[in-house]
């Protein structure tokens, strides 16, 4: 079900692009904007786990891991019998915790060293344990594709303002000729 889910986000992702690069750029904009959305796509699926850590500047802890959070995250995914996803830690105070990756074979899961801090291994275990659900529902893939399509969004936006800040700009120093010929023709009669 959540492939399908993806598969349509992926779509509207697209075709909101292509309608954008239509509206501003005719048919050449529309092409234009179909590559920028394979070129989206294609990151939003096969990199957006590294995007989100490399954000996040999160470090990759194996068994030596002295919070015990490897562990954990080790126990978890025997018992939930599933791939070992990454684990990673965030030096960052905010207690949070949050799962990544297309699906269960590529997934991580990081974790705040605040929320180390903060909680008790068995609450520890719970939270990696509820992110860990989010790997095998795969909604890792449909968030990440999420925040892409908002990205997405956003850099549309910043495009289109961008667009009437330059044609505002072109047509106050150039008039468009129809104007100038008006212009010329008051100017003959004078």
């Amino acid at each position: 079900m959540n492939t399908i889910k993806t598969t349509i986000l992926l779509s509207f992702l697209t075709l909101i692009l292509i309608l954008f690069g239509l509206a501003l750029g005719g048919r050449a904009g529309m092409v234009f904007a179909f590559f920028m959305a394979t070129i989206m796509n294609f990151s939003a699926y096969w990199f957006s786990d590294k995007i989100v850590l490399k954000m996040y500047n999160a470090k990759q802890v194996n068994s030596d891991d002295r919070t015990g959070l490897y562990k954990i995250v080790e126990n978890l995914s025997k018992k939930a019998q599933i791939p070992m996803p990454k684990v990673y830690i965030i030096d960052n105070d905010t207690p949070n915790a949050f799962a990544t990756g297309r699906n269960p074979e590529h997934a991580a899961v990081a974790a705040t060293s605040g929320i180390l801090r903060l909680l008790s291994e068995r609450e520890i275990t719970g939270v990696m344990a509820h992110e860990l659900s989010h790997v095998i529902h795969r909604d890792t893939l449909i968030s990440s594709i999420a925040a892409t399509i908002g990205g997405a969004i956003a850099m549309l936006a910043n495009m289109a303002q961008f667009s009437i800040e330059v044609l505002r700009h072109l047509f106050s120093t150039h008039p468009p000729t129809r104007l100038r010929v008006k212009k010329l023709k008051q100017m003959e009669n004078l």
